[in-house]
């Protein structure tokens, strides 16, 4: 793509006024190249031939952007079955669309999902009109799908195989609780397992704790489809209604640090699936898009090393015959990236989008704390009287 057409892009990139082009694209010489192509002289009485300058992907990058773009249009079964169970999982088998748009990233699916991969499966769903907008129904069941995932394996790490004297919960390394949590949680993972696709949220009593046993079984079971196993709390927030979740939804999941760990990082809070993570953090089992995302990576810390060597003076020849743009030349020091040609910004928008990304759930969720001075019971389930029958659960 030639550099002054690129340049327009600057909204649809993301990149900031003040942010070089060329700078960013010399920073990653393992995935761009610039190079020159002669062009017809301009204006027609012009004595000397113009050069144009362009950028491209080098063959390592585009190896991978074509093996990124097979795998996309190989994906298009697997997404719509994940639309098909959270269609399932609904409680009247229908989500509005413009609330799918915010898990949608989460779940590998690509930006015109809406349009293509909507259309595309007729006889597993189909777009209907509502008052609140567009939505996406369900039109098939499917059995094969209606099952919840797994029970985690408990690892005890133990040297002697034989019955526990005391019972036992598995937590992540450095987690230390307070007894009464510890012993809500052991009560709580010995309760029947509940299968969200079989058991509705109406069939059970309102904040009961048979409630929550299927509330946490809905978002381990989206969670499970997402391609890092993680998402953002306000996420699963817009599908409280949809999928019959609590209104203190991140006070259950703190509540539950065996299943779930709420990150604090960021201006957002994020929710991780314990079960697939490892003690050092990672994934035990990366999705395809995820592994050609770290190959991704691996370039680009190759290249960090190429720009050391340069710098340095240590460059070696053979890395240009490996898919590595060669050592840039002074020629392009002095190339400005603003060309002004009179096109108008291809991507200029005329409203500002509001990039702070706020939380939707206004409720207050601390009220899960315990603190020193109140002994409250972990769960109180109030009675058709109007009194408070306490559970010493």
């Amino acid at each position: 793509m030639p550099l002054h057409i690129l340049s327009k892009c600057r909204s649809y990139l993301s990149l900031e006024k003040q942010r070089s082009l060329m700078t960013m694209i010399r920073r990653y010489p393992t995935i761009f190249e610039l190079f020159t192509i002669p062009t017809a002289p301009i204006p027609f009485n012009a004595t000397k031939p113009y050069s144009q300058l362009c950028v491209r992907l080098t063959p390592a990058a585009a190896a991978l952007a074509a093996q990124e773009s097979h795998l996309k249009s190989t994906m298009s079964e697997s997404l719509s079955g994940k639309l098909q169970k959270l269609l399932m999982l609904s409680s009247h088998h229908r989500i509005v669309l413009s609330k799918l748009v915010h898990l949608a990233p989460d779940l590998g699916m690509p930006p015109n999902f809406r349009s293509k991969l909507c259309n595309h499966h007729p006889d597993k769903f189909k777009t209907v009109d509502t008052s609140y907008g567009r939505a996406l129904e369900l039109v098939s069941w499917d059995p094969h799908l209606a099952h919840a995932l797994p029970a985690p394996e408990a690892k005890s790490g133990l040297i002697v195989d034989r019955p526990l004297k005391f019972k036992h919960l598995r937590l992540r390394k450095g987690l230390n609780l307070k007894r009464p949590h510890r012993e809500f949680l052991i009560k709580f993972e010995e309760l029947p397992s509940v299968c969200p696709y079989k058991t509705t949220a109406v069939e059970l009593v309102k904040e009961s704790i048979k409630a929550e046993k299927r509330a946490c079984a809905v978002v381990r079971e989206v969670l499970g489809m997402t391609v890092e196993k993680r998402t953002l709390v306000d996420h699963l927030t817009h599908f409280r209604k949809e999928f019959g979740l609590p209104n203190k939804l991140r006070g259950m999941l703190v509540r539950h640090p065996e299943l779930f760990y709420v990150s604090l990082k960021g201006q957002r809070d994020s929710v991780f699936l314990v079960e697939c993570y490892n003690d050092k953090g990672a994934l035990t089992q990366k999705d395809e898009t995820s592994v050609i995302q770290d190959q991704l990576m691996e370039l680009v810390i190759e290249g960090k090393r190429l720009r050391r060597e340069w710098r340095n003076g240590s460059y070696r020849d053979d890395d240009v015959g490996n898919g590595v743009a060669s050592e840039p030349d002074d020629v392009y020091d002095d190339v400005d990236d603003d060309y002004d040609d009179g096109l108008d910004n291809l991507f200029e928008s005329d409203s500002d989008d509001d990039n702070n990304g706020g939380s939707d759930d206004d409720d207050n969720e601390g009220d899960y704390l315990l603190s020193p001075e109140k002994k409250q019971e972990y769960w109180s389930v109030e009675t058709g009287d109007g009194k408070r029958d306490l559970q010493p659960w």
